[in-house]
């Protein structure tokens, strides 16, 4: 496992993945699974993956987080940088800093919580979080009112801020060309520093127009060298390029934004044959039987498509 900082320049050498975590029926962590998942995104190029929000890591036991972090760093290739998740809440995420501090992780992202939060006591919950960690954190910025611009610039100037996952959806036709608290954030911190974090479909326009350093994706794992290609295309100034090969995601990403990005992922990964990722952790849930055909379908074209790139 890679151990060098976290910084903008991270994001410029690889699509940052956000995988599922496969688990057996009785909701232990499926070693060999995982393993193949690992191994056919890194087959792709891609050397950071992020555990988060596809891993379900908001509803993951204290009691389990050492088990998964030393899973994780040894799950890997050498070379291959792992990002894993606390919180979303106070305690939990104050209780995983204790964890994590004695391993070689060289971030962590702080989940963002949904309720029970202010903006100001976000920024000063990620402020102890990183005192107690020692090393700065990866904020995930997902929903407008969760931290104001003036907290995040504060924290990146103090040094607590590796990187900065933005995934703010917006709607309607503007959508993402009109994004007001995405202006602001990159008038006050350095845009390489900001990754994009809705998967391959905003990432053009984030990229070229906003000028964010890399971008996170969920379908990376079913794609991972299509979704390079996308990135070293946009990198490279290849829009047209970019764009195409956006279009190839998108079926499998309008299903995850219709049904739910989490479970959509979770499921597409194993009906398509990369890896077993068996039930998701409580309090989400496995799709329907009757939305595996689509996901299915659209999963395993996404796939056929990263094997003729290939």
């Amino acid at each position: 496992m890679q151990t060098t900082p976290v910084n903008a320049d991270t994001l410029t050498r690889s699509v940052v993945a956000v995988p599922p975590l496969a688990r057996h029926d009785d909701l232990s962590i499926n070693r060999e699974a995982n393993v193949a998942l690992v191994r056919h995104i890194e087959s792709g190029g891609v050397s950071t993956l992020l555990y988060g929000g596809n891993a379900n890591l908001y509803n993951i036991a204290v009691s389990e987080y050492a088990k998964l972090l030393d899973f994780l760093s040894e799950a890997v290739s050498d070379d291959t940088l792992v990002i894993p998740s606390v919180g979303p809440d106070y305690g939990k995420m104050m209780d995983q800093a204790d964890v994590l501090r004695g391993r070689d992780f060289p971030t962590a992202m702080v989940l963002p919580a949904a309720f029970g939060a202010t903006p100001s006591g976000t920024a000063v919950g990620i402020r102890r979080f990183v005192e107690s960690f020692g090393r700065p954190a990866v904020i995930y910025i997902k929903a407008d009112g969760y931290l104001e611009v003036d907290d995040v610039k504060r924290l990146v100037a103090d040094g607590l801020v590796s990187v900065i996952k933005y995934a703010i959806v917006k709607d309607g036709n503007d959508a993402p060309h009109d994004d007001p608290y995405l202006t602001a954030l990159i008038d006050a911190v350095d845009p390489s520093m900001v990754m994009s974090g809705i998967g391959e479909q905003p990432a053009v326009v984030h990229l070229r127009d906003y000028g964010l350093g890399g971008f996170t994706s969920g379908c990376v794992c079913v794609a991972p060298g299509l979704s390079m290609a996308m990135f070293d295309a946009i990198k490279s100034g290849d829009f047209d390029e970019a764009e195409r090969i956006r279009l190839i995601f998108k079926p499998l990403e309008d299903l995850r934004n219709a049904i739910s990005p989490i479970r959509v992922l979770h499921d597409a990964v194993a009906l398509a044959g990369v890896a077993d990722t068996g039930p998701i952790l409580p309090l989400l849930s496995n799709l329907d039987s009757a939305d595996h055909p689509a996901v299915r379908d659209a999963a395993t074209l996404l796939l056929s498509a990263n094997s003729a790139l290939a």
